[in-house]
Formats: C-alpha cells, structure tokens, sequence
C-alpha cells in the first residue's frame, strides 16, 4: 500500500485491531431466499479485468481518499468536535477559527471518512496490509473521540453547538428532512462499520457506529418525546437492515422500518426526496436520482426481513418504472441536472443527461436486492449493464479522477460537471461520487455468486477463486475468463465438501436478444447470438424460462471442468419510440459494453455529426491502445475497439457535404482520458431525426 498522509492526532501509538470471534455477533439470514456470496469469500485475479480495477482502487483511489480527508479538514472536523467535548464551552467557540460555516463545506463530509474505511475494509480482505489496517485503526481513534456520551456523533453540531453548520438546525434532528443529514450520515456510518468488522473481526468501528444507531433508536421516531422526522437524504434504512442482521437487535430493523413507514407523512412532503406520499402508495421513480436508488434498496430490504408483501409490490412496480421508461442504456439514472432527479417517462436526454455516478451504484444495490427476492437473472442483466458502464466511466483507469455527471454526448465544451468542467477532475468539493467509488469498486467480488439451498448462481463472469459455502461445506471453484471481452468462460471445481451441490449459469439477456428486461430499448440488427454450456466435454441443455434464465448444471463435484462460450458479436441498439431524443439513431454494443466514438480516435473529426450505415458492418480491433494524458505520468491501457465505415456531415460553401469516414469506437467507460472533445453514443442513421 502507498503511504498515507497522516494528521497529527492519528501519528499518536494506535490499539491493536481487537479480534474478537469468540465475541463476534452472530449473523442472520438476511431474509431474502436469496444469500449473496459475500466479498470475504471471492478473491479476484490480479491480471484480469476486475483485478486492474480493484488494484487502482487499492493503489490510487483509497489512498487518494484517505489524503484528502486530511487536506480538506475531514479528519480535524472529528479533532476539532472531540476537543469541544473536552473543553465545553471553550473561549475559541467565539473565535473565526472554530467558525463552522467557513472550514466545514457540507453537513455530511463525515461521511468521506466512513466511505473510504469502508472502502479500504474490503481491500483488507483480498489484500492484507498491517499498515493500511493500523491506519484505519488510528483513525477510529480520532473518530471516536469525537462520539458525544449517549452515542450521538455529527462533527456539524459537536464542534460548535450553538453555531452549527447551517445546515443543521438549532436543535437535533430539526432539519434531518432538509439539510442536515445526520441520518445520513448514521448510515454511511454503519455501512462501513458493518464492512470493517468482516474484514478484521475487529470490534471497534462497529461500537462506535452501534452507539450512534441506537442513539437514533432513542430519539428519532413516532413515540413521545421522539423526533417524528424521516431522512432528507436515504441511506440509513438499508444501513439499519445490514446491522441488524449482523447483531441480531430487533431494534435496528424496527427503526428501519419506522423509517420507511412515516414517509410521506411527516412535515416535508416533496417528490425531491421521495416524501411526496406513503410508501405503499408509490408507483414512479421521482426526484434526487441517488437518494431515491438508496431508499428503494431499503424498501427490498425492509420487504425481505418482514416478508411485507405490499413492501415487495411497491419496489417491483418501481423497478418496472426505471427499466421500462427512466434508465440510460449505460444503466445510468437520473436525466436532469436540477435536483439530480429523475425525469418524466421516457425523458432520456444524452448531452444533458445528468447521471451522477452515485445514482449507478445505487442501481447496483437495488438489482443485487431484487435477484436476492426473485431469484431472476434478468435483475443481474441490468446490474451487469449498470456495472460494466454507468459506474465504472466514474473513475478513470488510473484512479485519480473522477465523474459526477456521466452524459451520453459531449461537445467537449457543455459543463456538465458539477464543478463546471468537461473531464474528470481530481476530486471534488461535494466529494460524494469519489468517496464512493472508493467503497463500491472494492466491494464488487461480493456481486459474483449468490446461494440459495444447494444452488450456486454463477451471476457475474470474471477471473477469481472463491470459497463458497453450500449446506454449511465448502465448495472452491476457480474460474477462468477474458470476459468482458470474449465469451469464453471456464469454471473448475477445485473442492467440494457438498453433496447434491448445483452450479447455475446466467446466460445473459443480450445472448437471448434482449438488451433490457422491457421494451426500452432493441436490438436492430438480424443477428442470432448462441451459447454453450459443457461439463467435462458434454453438452449441458436446459429450458432457461423454466430456471429464470439460468443453465443447471447439477451434482457438481471435485475435478469437474465447466466451459462457457457466449458468442459476443457487435450489435446495434435502437430506443423505444417515446424516447424522442435517440429518434432516427443507433447506438453499438458487444457483450455487457457500451460504445461510443471519440475525436481523439477519429482524426479530430465531429463525430456529434457521423452518420451510420443502415446495416454497419464491424470490425474488432484487439488491444487498442488508448493513452491516457489527462493524468501525469499514467500509463495507457488496451481495450477491444471497434470500427466501421460511416459519413461525416460537414458544412461548405456550397451547403452540407458528406464525407467517407472510418468511425472508431471504444467503451464508453474508457472515454475522456485525452481531454475534452465530442463523444458520442447515440448516431444519426434516419433523417427522422431531422424532422423534429
């Protein structure tokens, strides 16, 4: 691990990590029929896809994160909110310095802190590092200190309580369904304490996280003398869920649901924040795009520990909405710039489209919830989509930079960025997309594989070995692949403890024809993608309706060899007709990714204006190199590109000329690592377009 900038509080000797399995709490079933394979179990491997984005989060990003912690005051909000404690009512409440409203940006920038632990938890678990978890420990050491006694912890009001940040209200929980997001950040809080107790066994963060929930258990609900307020910005509700299946305490998923319950029904009523009516009557994807992912996993969450079906009613019809009518084909939410929110039907705009890259990875946690309830490879469909393009364009391949806006279409010139920029930028000042990315790449081992009775589901395709347990014995399968870049896939079982263990493989929903589970968006060309699923050289067929677009394989066994192969052509993509914005145009995809076209492969030419043939045809080109200039000293990488003979419109003096081109294309991931120029997704292939 790099090292770490470290304030003067943390340079102080750190405790030791307690492990304290004797003591551990005992996990429960999380309720869902459904059990994802956890992040503890899966080890990826090094030189693959997913190992090269693990180790720039391990190399780069984590520590990057934790540095800016230090250099934007994250850690002295904690130093400066425990010496507060210390010293009650100190002559320097009254100076400039301890001014909360000039060093503090956001009412939540605690939350940096708890990402990046969380983040760097699960690195602990793939990559050991003493360093890095004696760091983490000294931190916790500055966190705590700033734990006021009865477990309340919101560096906003301890460091100065009769000057808050304001944000947050004269009082506690007075502006929680405004401003303040001290739920918030309870959630975030014990996401990553949840996290840090896997990966270590180590007691200490989750102490501390517990102490501040049931603080919120306390005081916050619809008793007397409790607050009766609801979370402005969700989170807490799916964090609430996770801690109570970790310990057991029925009062964290009482408190989980109270929040869900009262929404809709307390003093801040607005589709903003989803508040705009109960639960129970919602139907429509609404408002700030990430706050609205956050509660809907909650609601899944919620649904499966009580088994409410009006619960599961009301997050399927939801997600109907969002894949039906208000996702981007990268799997991005959230089309518009005010409110971050979500638009109307079919409103899909791509220069504009807002796509915070919060809003992908709360995608992620909602499709991961809905395959746990159902059971249904189609939810892992879109979790892939969402994965391989909406989340992963937020990070450049080095690790230093970052989106928060993910468009469609640049002009190189629209400041779509949240900081009025074009590229991505080192990191930002509502630093809430980096900070996340942080905790969420190194999580994605956990997505692989899910359990249910004897059957592993084989969800996600990527290089690893992973221990998984099947009726309380070991099953080790080590799988091999190139994925996503060829369709090829091999799975060895290297153990098996089990008995009647079966392995069942996703056959995605772009080999089956189908981009999304509904009618958004099609496939336009005439190809017939097959796919085949051998175990130790035999064919295995089976009905895939019948298994929810799953392939069994059964009764697998030690030495078994199991062979994927899914043809992996390219393809085009047209949109529904009500998504007025990509009329008359075609997009191009190959396997899980996305693609789109860039000046910096197109000889500087305006590919806003390039024009695709009615029936392209296609070329793969292997390990194309892309540099990347917009970080110092980063190396370039290699991806599979794609070209084809297209038209350029161009202006003249006589009028509109079309000009011959050889259009160029790359994931739409990798785009933006040579500056600000046009990009491309959606290409002009009918003047219908031009009739608007």
């Amino acid at each position: 691990m790099k090292h770490f900038i470290l304030s003067a509080a943390l340079l102080v000797a750190t405790s030791a990590s307690v492990s304290a399995k004797s003591n551990a709490p005992k996990v429960m079933a999380n309720g869902y029929p459904y059990t994802q394979v956890p992040f503890t179990s899966v080890k990826m491997a090094q030189n693959s896809f997913w190992g090269a984005r693990l180790k720039a989060a391990r190399e780069v990003t984590v520590p990057l994160a934790f540095s800016k912690c230090e250099s934007e005051h994250r850690y002295k909000n904690f130093d400066m909110a425990a010496y507060t404690l210390k010293h009650p009512g100190h002559a320097g409440l009254q100076t400039p310095e301890w001014d909360v409203a000039k060093f503090m940006g956001f009412s939540f920038d605690d939350t940096d802190v708890y990402k990046t632990i969380e983040g760097a938890s699960y690195i602990l678990q793939t990559y050991p590092d003493k360093k890095l978890k004696a760091y983490i420990d000294s931190v916790l050491n500055v966190v705590g200190a700033a734990q006021e006694p009865d477990g309340y912890l919101y560096t906003a009001r301890t460091i100065n309580p009769e000057h808050p940040h304001g944000w947050s209200g004269k009082k506690r929980w007075e502006k929680e369904e405004d401003l303040s997001h001290e739920l918030y950040n309870l959630g975030h809080m014990v996401d990553a304490a949840c996290a840090h107790y896997q990966a270590t066994g180590s007691h200490k963060f989750l102490d501390i996280a517990r102490r501040y929930a049931d603080c919120v258990c306390r005081e916050v609900g619809s008793g007397s003398g409790q607050a009766t307020v609801v979370p402005g910005h969700q989170i807490a509700e799916m964090a609430l869920a996770r801690l109570y299946t970790l310990t057991g305490e029925k009062r964290y998923l009482d408190e989980a649901k109270y929040l869900l319950d009262f929404r809709g029904k307390t003093h801040i009523r607005q589709e903003y924040s989803q508040s705009h009516k109960p639960i129970l009557e919602q139907d429509e994807a609404v408002g700030h795009a990430v706050r609205a992912g956050y509660m809907y996993a909650g609601i899944a969450d919620i649904a499966a520990l009580t088994q409410d079906s009006a619960y599961i009613k009301v997050i399927d019809r939801i997600w109907q909405n969002i894949i039906g009518k208000k996702v981007y084909l990268t799997g991005g939410v959230g089309a518009r710039h005010e409110g971050e929110a979500f638009g109307k039907n079919y409103e899909l705009p791509n220069m504009t489209a807002y796509n915070e890259t919060c809003a992908a990875i709360s995608m992620v946690y909602l499709y991961e919830r809905m395959f746990l309830l159902h059971g249904e490879s189609k939810y892992i469909d879109c979790l892939e989509r969402t994965l391989y393009n909406g989340v992963i364009s937020g990070m450049s391949m080095d690790g230093g930079r970052f989106f928060y806006p993910n468009p469609l279409s640049s002009d190189g010139k629209y400041a779509f960025n949240a900081d009025n920029n074009t590229t991505r930028q080192p990191w930002f000042g509502c630093a809430c997309c980096p900070s996340n990315l942080s905790r969420f790449i190194p999580s994605v081992p956990g997505y692989l594989y899910g359990v249910k009775d004897n059957n592993i589901y084989v969800n996600l395709f990527a290089a690893n070995t992973s221990t998984i347990q099947v009726g309380g014995k070991d099953i080790v399968l080590e799988e091999t692949t190139q994925y996503p870049w060829d369709g090829d896939i091999q799975i060895r079982v290297v153990k098996s403890a089990a008995k009647n263990a079966n392995m069942l493989v996703r056959i995605p929903g772009w080999v089956q024809n189908q981009v999304l589970p509904s009618d958004l968006y099609k496939y336009s060309d005439n190809e017939r993608l097959a796919y085949t699923v051998m175990v130790n050289g035999k064919k295995v067929e089976a009905d895939l309706a019948a298994n929810k677009g799953y392939l069994p394989v059964k009764n697998i066994k030690k030495g078994d060899v199991v062979r994927i192969h899914l043809d992996m052509p390219v393809r085009t993509v047209v949109a529904n007709q009500n998504v007025k914005d990509d009329e008359g145009r075609v997009a191009v995809e190959r396997g899980p990714i996305v693609y789109c076209a860039e000046t910096a492969d197109n000889q500087g030419e305006p590919v806003l204006r390039a024009v695709m043939n009615k029936q392209p045809k296609f070329t793969v080109v292997n390990d194309y190199k892309v540099e990347n200039t917009e970080t110092a000293g980063a190396p370039s990488f290699a991806v599979k590109a794609i070209t084809t003979d297209a038209q350029m419109l161009e202006e003249n003096a006589d009028g509109v000329a079309v000009k011959q081109q050889k259009l160029t294309l790359i994931p739409y991931y990798a785009w933006n690592h040579r500056g600000a120029g046009e990009m491309n997704v959606w290409f002009v292939q009918s003047l219908k377009m031009l009739d608007k």
